[in-house]
């Protein structure tokens, strides 16, 4: 049985998520249910995905939950550009979190290349 609390892309993606909620609290409230809703959930994603990956019995479905966090992890380092663009999040506040973002979907990728699929 695997334990996602031993990930480190977990760890990360978890403290990203909190950021997030903490970053988008900042946001103007009429993005209550537009971008502040869609980031989150999106950031969420990331760690709630590697965890029910690793409550599944065969390495193919813990590999395509690794897959749906990655999706989810592109989607992020997506939005919060647009967030930056449009002057939601200061310059080097994004540049924390693109840097972060990118860290995840990096480690993402190693993970997913390492569990074996048949």
């Amino acid at each position: 049985m695997r334990n996602f609390r031993n990930y480190q892309v977990w760890k990360k993606a978890h403290q990203f998520s909190i950021d997030i909620y903490k970053v988008t609290k900042q946001f103007p409230k009429e993005e209550m249910f537009g971008l502040i809703s869609q980031l989150r959930r999106a950031a969420l994603s990331v760690p709630t995905n590697i965890v029910e990956g690793t409550g599944r019995y065969s390495e193919k479905e813990f590999a395509n939950f690794l897959n749906i966090a990655a999706g989810s992890a592109a989607e992020v380092e997506y939005l919060i550009e647009f967030s930056k663009d449009i002057g939601y999040i200061e310059e080097e506040q994004f540049k924390i979190l693109n840097i972060t973002i990118v860290e995840i979907r990096k480690m993402l990728n190693v993970l997913h290349s390492k569990v074996k699929v048949s």
